[in-house]
């Protein structure tokens, strides 16, 4: 059965006109919805522009990992940003961003949901915890000074059989494998809804998200901590210990069995078990 594909018109009509975002484009297939939001923010694209792909042929992830997206069966959309916040603050985005996720996936479905630290999307409960979603942010220099490049690949529709092994030994799933009711357009309204509100709340406090109340929604989402945790940190370095807890500077805090604390801002990061 063909998938029903989302209607761009209905979409701008409801999140451009008189909404949050500068434009909306949905296209059939594309290599990566960032990419071409790149390029667009190098010829000056407007502040929150939304691309949209049913199918992406080059989809990624962090670390460079290949993200599945087939036709008609998720939500593959970044956003191009320009925020005046400080440079400081600028690593937030892909964090709050998995709060809008996340906040979104259990309202509008009842499933419950976490973040994996940094931003991986988990469905599930206790140790059965499964990915449905990856974010990356991405950083454009341009003529109008640098941007920001959003991108969120949601896993909506496939069945368990249908997805691939997920990344740090997590298998795959969807809203509709755990059980949620989705329909396309009405979650990507939600969620790009729910991004711009704590984009707004993120950008009002000039990215402090103490302020803005952000890191408090993130840390109550992330169930990394109280894990204990592997973290490769490189090709022949790791970092076991457990994370106890996120700084405000969005660093997962890992304790070593020495007893001492290591602020990780980068890594890829292995739930063993819950300490």
């Amino acid at each position: 059965m063909n998938p029903v594909l989302l209607d761009g018109g209905r979409l701008r009509a409801r999140l451009v006109d008189g909404g949050p975002y500068a434009a909306l484009d949905v296209v059939t297939v594309t290599g990566s919805t960032n990419t071409d939001l790149a390029a667009a923010a190098s010829r000056g694209a407007a502040d929150r522009t939304v691309l949209i792909a049913e199918e992406q042929e080059a989809g990624r992830g962090r670390m460079q990992r290949q993200w599945t997206s087939p036709r008609g069966q998720g939500l593959f959309v970044s956003v191009l940003l320009r925020p005046d916040v400080p440079q400081s603050a600028v690593s937030w985005l892909p964090l709050i961003a998995g709060v809008a996720l996340a906040e979104t996936v259990q309202r509008t479905t009842g499933v419950r949901a976490s973040l994996k630290w940094p931003n991986d999307l988990l469905l599930g409960s206790g140790d059965e915890w499964l990915k449905a979603a990856g974010i990356l942010g991405e950083a454009v220099a341009g003529p109008d000074g640098l941007a920001l490049v959003l991108g969120m690949g949601v896993n909506l529709l496939q069945q368990r059989d249908e997805l691939p092994r997920g990344a740090g030994g997590l298998p795959a799933t969807s809203l509709a494998a755990e059980g949620g009711e989705v329909d396309r357009e009405e979650f990507a309204v939600a969620l790009l809804t729910a991004f711009a509100e704590v984009d707004d709340r993120w950008r009002a406090a000039s990215g402090d998200v103490v302020r803005s109340g952000l890191l408090d929604r993130y840390r109550q989402l992330c169930s990394t901590v109280g894990q204990q945790v592997r973290v490769e940190l490189g090709p022949d370095e790791q970092l076991r210990g457990v994370a106890t807890g996120i700084d405000v500077e969005g660093r997962l805090m890992v304790r070593a069995e020495s007893g001492l604390t290591t602020a990780v801002s980068a890594g890829d990061v292995v739930h063993v078990r819950r300490a």
